[in-house]
């Protein structure tokens, strides 16, 4: 086998593996992105349930202010009562203390309101926090091992691509681009074994010169049909 087959081989491997990491890498990437999603779509939970809280309790504020102030002009009003002259006017004060109290009854029904419902999102949001907080540990723990196998991948894809640059490097330019050209078009594999007369690669039948020349010739062969770079083991 001529030594540029050998290093065509070489190299074949070398892209093999690196395609091999770059696929794992990409694994574990879109891993990682599944968990943040997984992690974000939670604390969205958790922000939209205190947002929601946050304007209950805005509106149950409201509500005890205008509670405060009706139960201020029901005392004052009750306060007149002992000073009034005349029937009318007492007659009159007793109708507004009467409908002050009965729109205090529905302001204090509007509080019990707010308040249920707050403490039913409060619930939720507890519900919601505690499952923040385990997908949040099983994330970190998670994401703690894809760092260290990027890392160690990243590392190995730096070492054989260093090793690729060499190989590539030693063979002539044309041999070097029609090998590219054959890995970009024939799903990264561009070398390939002929055997009993046939290539391996699109497994058609090779002319028997150009298959026996194959034990003989130093020259780089292809495959007259799918164009890959033709190699013998050994003699059939």
């Amino acid at each position: 086998m001529p030594d540029k087959m050998l290093l065509l081989k070489d190299l074949q491997e070398l892209d093999q593996e690196l395609s091999r990491l770059g696929q794992e890498n990409r694994k574990l990437e879109a891993e990682q992105a599944a968990l943040e999603g997984d992690l974000e779509r939670v604390r969205s939970m958790v922000a939209s349930l205190t947002a929601d809280i946050d304007q209950l309790e805005a509106q149950r504020r409201e509500y005890n202010q205008a509670f405060a102030v009706e139960q201020e002009n029901v005392r004052k009003a009750e306060g007149r009562l002992p000073t009034i002259k005349t029937q009318k006017e007492y007659v009159a004060v007793l109708k507004e203390i009467d409908t002050a109290k009965k729109l205090n009854k529905e302001i204090q029904d509007r509080i019990q309101e707010k308040t249920a419902e707050i403490d039913s999102l409060s619930r939720d949001r507890l519900e919601k926090e505690e499952e923040l907080a385990a997908v949040s540990a099983r994330v970190q723990e998670r994401q703690a091992v894809i760092s260290g196998k990027l890392k160690e991948t990243g590392g190995e894809v730096s070492q054989k691509s260093g090793q690729r640059d060499s190989l590539l490097s030693q063979l002539p330019l044309p041999l070097r681009k029609r090998y590219q050209l054959l890995m970009e078009r024939r799903g990264g594999m561009a070398v390939v074994e002929a055997r009993n007369g046939a290539c391996l690669g699109c497994h058609m039948h090779l002319p028997p010169q150009l298959y026996n020349s194959l034990f003989r010739n130093g020259e780089i062969q292809a495959c007259p049909h799918c164009s890959r770079l033709l190699f013998v083991q050994a003699a059939d």
